[in-house]
């Protein structure tokens, strides 16, 4: 399951208009947009857990990933 993560933020990534759908909502909602995300793996069968995620992003060394989460965790 640990590489869905990889896999679904790739899908994410090459898709800017669900980025910006993701982005928006989680600089409101960081929690239901982990779950959208949860929700989109779902969908697209590769399930993964908010932890998943949360390991993924973590371990990317990607500085628009970093300054998006910076965004996104203001919101908590």
């Amino acid at each position: 399951m640990a590489g869905h993560a990889a896999e679904l933020y790739a899908h994410i990534k090459n898709d800017p208009e669900q980025t910006q759908v993701l982005f928006r909502q989680a600089l409101q909602d960081p929690q239901g947009a982990l779950q959208a995300i949860c929700d989109l793996g779902k969908t697209l069968g590769l399930s993964v857990t908010k932890d998943e995620i949360k390991a993924h992003l973590a371990s990317l060394d990607d500085t628009a990933t970093k300054q998006w989460l910076v965004k996104a965790r203001g919101g908590l």
